[in-house]
């Protein structure tokens, strides 16, 4: 697997709600992702209770640092739902579907998918959004800003430009 699809694997283990199996993979993410080393070292030393208190004070604050990223594009409108057919249909061209009741948008999802496929056309089309977001959460001080910027790097210049 090349080194950017490794890296979006193990963003997406990152950017997933932290619980054990997260813990037991940081060392292998560390190895495999170096890119990811600000987040992983964090994580390795901070107990699980309080890193999965972090992530849903980030994450669930409303839509501020929202990962679904038909939001970041569309905004609260009724776009949202035609970006989400959009993703899913790009996920079944590859025979694979959403499971866990997760949407196809969520960012986690996208990056496994494009780990998964070397497909980075979802990825590119919302690059935007995954600057703004990366943006926000490096102005909130989170340590989840260095694995957005980690994943901008690979991506074409718009998402490594100034804000938007």
């Amino acid at each position: 697997m090349p080194s950017d699809q490794v890296l979006y694997q193990a963003a997406a283990l990152c950017l997933t709600y932290p619980d054990d199996d997260l813990h037991a993979r940081l060392p292998l993410v560390r190895e495999a992702a170096p890119q990811l080393r600000q987040f992983t070292d964090h994580a390795a030393v901070t107990p699980l209770r309080e890193l999965a208190a972090h992530y849903t004070e980030v994450f669930d604050a409303g839509n501020r640092y929202g990962l679904y990223l038909s939001r970041w594009q569309d905004g609260d409108t009724q776009r949202r739902g035609t970006s989400r057919v959009r993703c899913a249909e790009a996920y079944r061209a590859y025979g694979l579907e959403c499971s866990g009741g997760e949407v196809p948008d969520y960012l986690p999802a996208v990056l496994e998918f494009t780990a998964r496929t070397g497909d980075t056309g979802l990825l590119t089309e919302y690059r935007d959004g995954v600057h703004r977001l990366r943006t926000r959460l490096t102005e909130a001080g989170t340590p989840y800003a260095s694995v957005l910027a980690a994943v901008c790097a690979t991506l074409p210049t718009a998402c490594t430009e100034g804000p938007h």
